[in-house]
């Protein structure tokens, strides 16, 4: 990968519907939180009640849409997007370190998923397999893979391919 030093500033946020309150979740998501060289942030909203779907997708979207950074890199995570090997997402990430990115933010949507046309910009939806999982776990398993991206990029052997 690129020069190193690129990698050192970086700062991953992730916007979520939900509270991580204290949990077996938030244990997960705090291991590799702290592993994380990186920044990180996590904020979170309170999910939008409403009977009509579409309109809940909308809202819950709109809001996470405006705790994005400016300039941030945005990955959606969404059941539909991209399977990338965390081989492939560690070059994703790199090739947006090496443009000049020092934000990436992941969008967590609800139980209901998010509104995708509220995320015109996104750089990149990415699917964790295709299978169905909760959304407080997700927090901890997409920081896993951060994490293991960056230990691909320091050129650490955490990651076996």
């Amino acid at each position: 990968m690129g020069n190193k030093n690129l990698y050192q500033n970086m700062r991953i946020t992730i916007v979520a519907v939900g509270k991580l309150r204290q949990s077996i979740f938030s244990q997960l998501y705090g291991i590799y939180a702290k592993r994380l060289r990186w920044e990180v942030r996590l904020r979170e909203i309170e999910p939008h009640n409403s009977k009509n779907i579409k309109e809940q997708q909308r809202q819950e979207s709109a809001r996470l849409f405006s705790l994005i950074p400016n300039g941030a890199q945005i990955i959606v995570l969404d059941e539909n997007g991209e399977t990338l090997s965390s081989s492939k997402l560690a070059s994703w990430v790199d090739s947006k370190i090496q443009n000049g990115s020092k934000d990436i933010c992941i969008v967590i949507g609800g139980a209901n998923g998010l509104d995708l046309n509220i995320f015109p910009k996104s750089h990149l939806i990415l699917a964790l397999g295709r299978l169905t999982w909760p959304h407080l776990m997700v927090r901890g398993m997409i920081l896993e893979q951060i994490y293991r991206v960056q230990q691909i990029l320091s050129g650490h052997p955490y990651h076996k391919d």
